[in-house]
């Protein structure tokens, strides 16, 4: 683990650094500083003025230290001059309570002191555009079910290639890549890891991946539907919990051989059945956090797409491994999140995570009942389950009535989320779209 960040300079022949933080949008902010300023930064971090970014701050409020964590620290494997690292906003001496980072990593410590250490993996899906981002990137990429499409990751070979063999070059992990269920989609899947590194490489992964299709000429986007009539860019969440952090891990603690009960005969112990049940009681709030765009909708509220599925929820439930429920558990030990898509704030993401499932322990939440049917086709005889928000707005509002969630992930957190995204909302809202003339000029 990296303790200084001016050693590491030396020892790897970096001549600068990005000094990233993410803000409450998930836009990814950064100073370029010279390694040989280095050590004042990792001291007293680098000045940002809040107000400039998704932040609720004013032009007023005193200056936002961005303060480096050398243990994150990425050299860029495409420009190894440079190296990335994530850092953790302070002012005054405090940590910024409404930074994403710090709300991650305050509820990490929140679990630890408890004894759970949640393990994480991210299935991050993107599409490859043309530079203006209103086509495809490649013109004979028309298949009808494009899943797996054998020439068409061959023709994208040369970017997803690359970006693996960065992955395979930072020792993350990779261990497959394929073109997805979209025309145009890919998918690239690393080892899961402790909640923190995983915000940390999901945040880098997107950073990388648009910078390898740019040098490429072309242009690639993790929003959630950016091409009407095709599978959206989702960013499923694998979860487990063990007895300690990083490799000191010997044991799962959502692993069970008992099989007793709907949970336990799919592996799944009794604190993971908890876990599951906080996911399931605060899912259609947690849609503001996992689900935090305004097309976003258009993805878990789809209409069939031109592949026969959306492959993403609209209803709050749970099965064993069979993809057309919000959760699944596929094996022991694990149960996988499918909510989530790609504009996803990687760190609230993990946090949201963290604070329902933490929520479902303490409560001994039950999960309710298991559904193993098609959802897509007989989605309409479940009774009970709750629909997930229909539009950011409700998503808003829902989040807003969950005074648990809400307090778990920090009440200053809080109140600037729904303050910035309800202001996004009405902007939204007015908007004077083209849909509003073909409708109604002959009213």
């Amino acid at each position: 683990m990296t303790k200084s960040l001016a050693a590491f300079a030396k020892d790897k022949g970096v001549k600068y650094f990005m000094i990233s933080f993410t803000d409450l949008f998930g836009g990814q902010r950064a100073k370029l500083v010279p390694a040989q300023a280095i050590s004042d930064m990792e001291e007293d971090g680098a000045g940002f003025a809040g107000f400039a970014t998704w932040l609720d701050m004013t032009p007023a409020h005193p200056d936002m230290l961005a303060v480096p964590d050398a243990s994150s620290v990425i050299q860029l494997p495409w420009k190894p001059e440079v190296a990335w690292v994530a850092a953790n906003p302070v002012m005054e001496g405090e940590d910024v309570a409404q930074a994403p980072r710090n709300v991650l990593r305050r509820l990490i410590d929140e679990a630890a002191a408890e004894g759970l250490h949640v393990k994480t993996g991210v299935e991050a899906e993107y599409f490859l555009l043309t530079p203006d981002g209103n086509a495809l990137s490649d013109e004979f990429d028309t298949a009808e079910k494009p899943c797996y499409d054998q020439q068409a990751v061959m023709r994208r070979y040369d970017v997803v290639r690359e970006i693996c063999d960065y992955m395979l070059e930072l020792g993350w992990g990779p261990y497959q890549n394929d073109h997805e269920d979209a025309n145009g989609q890919f998918e690239m899947n690393w080892d899961f890891d402790d909640a923190l590194v995983t915000a940390d490489r999901h945040s880098f992964f997107k950073f990388m991946t648009k910078s390898v299709a740019e040098k490429h000429g072309f242009r690639a986007t993790f929003m959630p539907k950016p091409v009407e009539g095709l599978t959206g860019n989702g960013a499923h969440v694998h979860i487990s919990v063990w007895d300690a952090p990083g490799k000191k891990a010997k044991t799962n603690m959502f692993a069970t051989d008992k099989g007793e009960g709907q949970t336990g005969e799919l592996g799944l112990s009794e604190q993971g059945a908890h876990f599951l049940g906080g996911i399931m009681k605060h899912a259609s709030a947690m849609a503001a956090i996992t689900n935090p765009t305004v097309n976003s909708y258009k993805r878990i509220n789809a209409p069939r797409t031109t592949s026969g599925a959306t492959w993403a929820p609209n209803t709050v439930t749970w099965t064993g491994n069979n993809r057309t429920h919000m959760v699944r558990v596929p094996g022991p030990g694990r149960f996988e999140l499918r909510l989530a898509d790609g504009a996803a704030n990687p760190y609230l993401l993990q946090a949201v995570v963290i604070a329902a499932g933490l929520s479902g322990i303490r409560s001994k939440a039950d999960p309710g009942k298991r559904h193993d049917i098609d959802m897509y086709a007989e989605g309409h005889k479940v009774r009970g389950a709750p629909k997930l928000p229909l539009n950011m707005l409700d998503a808003i509002r829902t989040y807003d009535k969950d005074k648990e969630l809400k307090a778990a992930l920090g009440e200053e957190f809080s109140k600037a989320f729904i303050k910035l995204k309800t202001n996004e909302w009405n902007s939204y809202c007015a908007h004077f779209s083209q849909w509003e003339k073909d409708h109604t000029l002959d009213i």
